[in-house]
Order: structure tokens, then sequence, then C-alpha cells
């Protein structure tokens, strides 16, 4: 069984070495993308024997796991374990992602930084990451406790059939929000992770509009006329019953009120153009997936 490990990595010098020379001893297939690092995050990685991906420029997260994951694939990995460089995660964690995959109960295991009650992680981090699991939870339809750790194993069924997309930090729901569609196993470990320093590099808030855009992408295609449809009903009722307000104004005071009218129109307006949106949308990936299959 071929198990592989796969490091994204931006500007991570200062903890690489220590990194590799530690997960070496579990897998000598490892990979680092370099995402157009500035510092010796590359240059360490290969004098370490990784197997190093560069990335001209920086790219985001999300181009560097699906890096990863062609690589991986190329390299015929039976399980791909993504670890981040930053210095949060701990090696002795990997077993506890790995020995579930061996014994083929998931497809896709996550390690949970809330699992173990033991970690401290910062309260504003909390509320963020929690909030985000919550959409991502409606989204695929299942109930995970950490939906963005970047502590993940995968399986050689996930990587011979999805390609993450996402540039961004959206990549973490993009993949399980394919998943699910697909009906793969996905089900988390507890792991612990160190905040000392706050060693995370990416921004909270950017983290967070961009799984919240990219989940709101991905579903719109998944499910356009639920996306789409929904919506466009809505606002068609709320145009309607405004226009029938400013008719029913109209006919006892013989006046048009303008923002009620306006409200209506748009309303209608708005309404129509999702409807007409989400038939097309439906339309044009039927069509994609018939050809596809």
């Amino acid at each position: 069984m071929r198990i592989i490990i796969g490091i994204p990595a931006f500007n991570e010098g200062k903890n690489i070495a220590s990194i590799l020379l530690k997960l070496k001893k579990i897998s000598k297939d490892i990979i680092v993308c370099n995402d157009g690092s500035t510092d010796l995050t590359g240059n360490i990685a290969e004098e370490l024997g990784a197997n190093v991906i560069h990335h001209k420029k920086n790219l985001g997260y999300g181009a560097g796991i699906r890096s990863i994951f062609l690589k991986a694939q190329e390299m015929n990995a039976d399980i791909l374990i993504t670890f981040d460089a930053d210095g949060q995660h701990r090696i002795e964690d990997i077993d506890s992602v790995l020995k579930p995959m061996i014994n083929n109960e998931a497809d896709i295991i996550i390690g949970s930084r809330f699992l173990d009650k033991n970690n401290e992680i910062p309260k504003y981090r909390e509320i963020g990451i929690k909030a985000i699991t919550s959409i991502t939870n409606s989204s695929i339809g299942k109930k995970l406790s950490d939906s963005q750790s970047g502590f993940r194993g995968y399986n050689k069924k996930i990587l011979d059939s999805i390609v993450p997309s996402d540039s961004g930090m959206g990549v973490s729901t993009e993949i399980l929000i394919k998943a699910a569609k697909k009906k793969f196993r996905i089900i988390e470990v507890p792991i612990v992770v160190s905040y000392e320093g706050d060693t995370s590099t990416h921004n909270p808030v950017s983290h967070g509009a961009s799984v919240i855009l990219s989940t709101i992408k991905f579903t719109s295609i998944e499910h356009p006329l639920k996306f789409y449809g929904i919506s466009g009903i809505f606002f068609l009722v709320l145009g309607l019953s405004f226009l029938f307000w400013t008719i029913q104004l109209f006919t006892e005071s013989g006046k048009v009120v303008t923002n009620i009218s306006l409200i209506g129109i748009g309303g209608i307006v708005i309404g129509i153009i999702l409807l007409v949106t989400a038939t097309i949308l439906y339309s044009i990936i039927s069509v994609v997936r018939e050809k596809t299959k």
C-alpha cells in the first residue's frame, strides 16, 4: 500500500525541515507543493528528498491541494494524507487518520480540532470555523465538527474521481461537496493542534469569505433549481404581493405609491431572472452530465 503525504507550503522555511524529518519516518513518499514561496521552502524540501512541485507564483491553498492531488494520482497513491506546513499539526496524529482508512472505514477522514477537548483554539477561530462548518453541513447533508481542517486522509477512490478546482481556502468545502454528491464515506477523528505563536498564515476574514463564496458557487452548480428556483419564487411572490398592494391603494385613493410599486416591479423582475437562470443552468448541467456519463 502506497501512502503519500502531501504538504502545501508558502514561505514555511522555518518549519518545513523539522516537519519533513519527522514525516520521513512514516513515509518516504512526501509531496511538497511550494506555492510561490519567496524564502527557501522549496530548496529545503528538495534537499531533504521530498518530491517538490514548484508554482512560479503564489496561487493559493486550493491550487496547492490540486497540484498535490494530481501528483499523488500520477504516483499511484493508495492513500494521500494532507498535512499543513505551519507547525500546528502533530506527526503522531497521522496514525489516527491512517488506521480507519487502512481498515476501509471511510473514503475521506478529517482530523477534527473539536473532537479533542484538550485543544485550546482561539475563540475567534472557533467561532469562524464552526460558522463555516454549519454552512458546509447544510450543503452536504452531514454533521461534521470541523469541515475546514487541512489534516485529512483520502483513499484511491477519491483521488481517481475528484479534482479540486477552487484555488483558495474554499477547496476544503469543495472537496466535501463533491464527495457527498458521489456518496463517499466521510468521518472525523480527533487530533491535537498547537496555536502557539498563532502559526496559521490564513487571514480568518478572507478565509471565511472564500469558503462562503465557494459553498455558494458549488451549491448553485450542483442544485441550480433549488438554489436559484427557491429564491426566484420568493422574489416573484414578494413582487406580486407589492404589485397587488399598489393596485389596491390606487383603486382606493387614485394615487400610485412609488416606493411600493418599485419594490413590486423589482421583485418580479428579480424573480423572473432567477427562475430563468435556474432553468437554463439546470438544462446545461443536465446535458453536460449526460455527455460525461
